[in-house]
Formats: C-alpha cells, structure tokens, sequence
C-alpha cells in the first residue's frame, strides 16, 4: 500500500511540474519536497533537508494548494505537521 502511495505522489509531482508556475524567483516544483516524504507519511521527524526544501519552496505553496492534483497532500496533516516542525508558518492563501 505504501508503495502505491509513493508512486502516486510521484505521478502527481510530474504532472504538477508541467504547470507549476514560478513564484518569486523560485522554480516551484513539488518534486523538491521529496525529502520530506518519510516525515509526511509516518509519524518521522522531517530531516534538515527537508525543512530547508519546505523553505525554499514556501513561495510556492499556495499555488500547490490550489492545484486538485496537489490539495490533498499539501493540505495533509502530515505536511502541517512537517511544517510545524520546520518552523514555518502553514499559509493562509
């Protein structure tokens, strides 16, 4: 099941990334946010890593939020918990 999960958070990045537009300089692509899958999935603490992705890509969350194929995830507990943990705020779009 896992791994299904996994294949399809990939899928949904790839296809965001065609239509990802750039947001203040930064190449918005939720493939970036790949080190944080672990720390979204399960109950792991995100790796610095990850939080300095989830930073670099800040300017690019709400327009993940108001992508359908991106909502769900970005909107999950799991990345409100992940974000959190990086100390960043979780935006209000």
């Amino acid at each position: 099941m896992k791994k299904v999960f996994v294949f399809a958070v990939v899928v949904v990045a790839v296809v965001a990334m065609e239509v990802a537009p750039t947001a203040e300089g930064v190449t918005c692509s939720p493939v970036e946010l790949s080190p944080c899958l672990a720390a979204i999935t399960s109950s792991s603490p995100p790796s610095t890593l990850c939080c300095q992705k989830v930073r670099e890509q800040r300017p690019c969350l709400c327009g993940y939020l108001q992508n359908p194929s991106l909502k769900n995830y970005v909107n999950s507990p799991g990345s409100r918990r992940v974000a959190t943990s990086c100390g960043i705020p979780f935006p209000t779009c």
